[in-house]
């Protein structure tokens, strides 16, 4: 029963929020296309890249970090730090695995035959 209520609270203050700063539903809910489905594993190395970025607290304050990971190997194949968490800081996260990872084409999908 508590669950149910803070649930509910917290759905309110949100919608309450919303309204007030002016945002709407459509810009507050943009959802990417779900590519993946749920399958995290893939036939080769650079068929299936996943990223994500998060941020830490240090003395000198917040550090916001990107990573690319490589879903045959499992491995971090790009990563970026930034002092403000910008497009450009996932941007050079992608360029470095890119880089690291070798030509261009071989991400992704297949060249056709």
């Amino acid at each position: 029963m508590e669950r149910r209520k803070f649930t509910l609270e917290f759905k309110l203050e949100a919608v309450r929020l919303i309204r007030e700063r002016g945002v709407s539903y459509a810009q507050a809910a943009v959802v990417a296309a779900n590519v993946l489905d749920r399958t995290f594993a893939a036939p080769a190395p650079n068929r299936r890249w996943v990223a994500d970025f998060t941020y830490i607290w240090t003395a000198e304050g917040w550090l916001y970090v990107a990573a690319v990971v490589d879903l045959f190997s499992r491995r971090v194949v790009g990563w970026s730090m930034s002092a403000a968490m910008t497009a450009q800081l996932v941007t050079d996260a992608l360029v470095m695995a890119i880089w690291r990872r070798g030509k261009r084409r071989s991400i992704g999908r297949p060249a056709a035959a």
